[in-house]
């Protein structure tokens, strides 16, 4: 089974980037088997970055003694976005965590919704908005096709069972016709059962012709810690998604959201 063992944090010493930070020290915890790898992508050279970030991890290991893993970080100049996927690519990450403080704007392209569009692994985007560290409840975002990749929810296991998390799933009916019945709705039913094993805990299909603001409810209604959801841009099986929906969720949600890809 696939497990987290290096997380990769984009970090530039702002409250964005240090609340990615903070968030990937309380995800990794008491875990000596997880290594952080702070990436810092500068335009113009900056002298002083490489004191902040030694400054910063020495605060965090200060503030969360409970922490075992290690910290390292690598400096690179250029666009942000290619660094980030080169350096996921080269270290291996198995996951991104990266702050975002989101866009009401739904043209807005930020670096993060940026980021959850390109990148071929997992990534967690971390909202200013987002409460204490806390992962109990977990909702997995799925739509009426096939899981496209079996395998991607290897991550989303390792995760529930790092933090003896529930995972609901939520559908949202935004057309007309008969949900959780199909030969589709069985074949992902029994995935589900598989691959979470006893994490999972049920399967919601709630009629909103908003899907987004369906999401968002349920997120409020159940107070979920972590939002999932599986973006269909590098799909195989079927025709590949635009990723509207995942861009919209990135730049409005108010919890964090794990892209599973």
């Amino acid at each position: 089974m696939k497990e987290i063992t290096k997380i990769l944090v984009p970090f530039d010493s702002t409250t964005t980037t240090t609340n990615a930070l903070e968030y990937a020290i309380n995800f990794a915890g008491g875990d000596k088997t997880i290594k952080i790898l702070l990436t810092h992508v500068y335009q113009s050279k900056d002298t002083s970055i490489e004191s902040e970030i030694e400054s910063s991890i020495e605060r965090v290991k200060k503030d969360f003694p409970v922490f075992r893993g290690t910290i390292d970080w690598v400096i690179k100049s250029g666009d942000l976005i290619d660094n980030i996927l080169e350096i996921q690519n080269e270290h291996q990450a198995d996951l991104i965590i990266m702050g975002t403080k989101g866009s009401q704007e739904e043209t807005t392209m930020t670096n993060t919704s940026k980021l959850v569009l390109e990148a071929d692994c997992p990534v967690i985007a971390i909202p200013e908005s987002s409460k204490e560290f806390a992962i109990k409840k977990i909702a997995l975002v799925l739509g009426k096709n096939e899981i496209d990749d079996t395998s991607v929810l290897e991550i989303l296991l390792d995760i529930a069972r790092r933090f003896h998390a529930e995972v609901h799933v939520l559908t949202i009916c935004n057309e007309k016709g008969t949900y959780g019945y199909s030969e589709i709705d069985e074949k992902n039913e029994n995935i589900l059962e598989y691959y979470l094993e006893n994490f999972y805990s049920h399967h919601t299909f709630q009629e909103n012709e908003d899907i987004e603001k369906g999401i968002f409810t349920y997120i409020n209604d159940k107070e979920i810690d972590l939002l999932a959801i599986l973006p269909r841009i590098h799909a195989k099986k079927d025709k590949p998604s635009e990723g509207r929906l995942t861009k919209l969720l990135t730049l409005h949600t108010e919890v964090p959201l794990l892209t599973i890809d």
